[in-house]
């Protein structure tokens, strides 16, 4: 009985940190999102769009903002299908790959974006705000298997 106690245990906390995990990664997917819609936003990830190998062309068909909107419905779809996948578990497959390929292609921003790596004190440091999609990336993996 002693093992069954500790594994429920285990369990219970194991739960509690993937739900305060994926309401957090669909709260920042949310607002992130909204932000897109912003004339700010869609500026200041013009650089990041235009810079990359699977991105580059989409200002030649669609407007900066057009884009950002796009960018930011597809982060709030993401953000929904987490909130979602509460309930409905077949949406959480659908999720962590939304996630997967998301973050995978805004982590790729460091490297394909003039200007991203700067030496200060002899360290180099980045736009840090990218850097917590790395553990954005993660939880998108934790999803697919869960």
């Amino acid at each position: 009985m002693v093992g069954t106690t500790q594994s429920n245990e285990n369990t219970n906390r194991s739960s509690l940190g993937y739900y305060v995990s994926l309401f957090g990664a669909a709260l920042i997917l949310l607002w992130i999102g909204i932000f897109k819609f912003t004339p700010t936003e869609a500026v200041s990830i013009k650089p990041l769009v235009e810079n990359h190998f699977l991105t580059f062309f989409v200002y030649k068909i669609m407007s900066v903002q057009a884009v950002s909107n796009l960018i930011g419905t597809i982060e709030i779809i993401i953000a929904l299908l987490l909130i979602f996948s509460v309930k409905f578990a077949v949406l959480k497959k659908y999720a962590g790959i939304g996630m997967i390929v998301t973050f995978l292609v805004t982590l790729s921003y460091l490297f394909t974006s003039p200007g991203m790596w700067k030496i200060v004190d002899g360290v180099p440091v980045t736009d840090f705000f990218i850097l917590k999609d790395l553990m954005l990336l993660g939880f998108g993996l934790m999803v697919i298997q869960k």
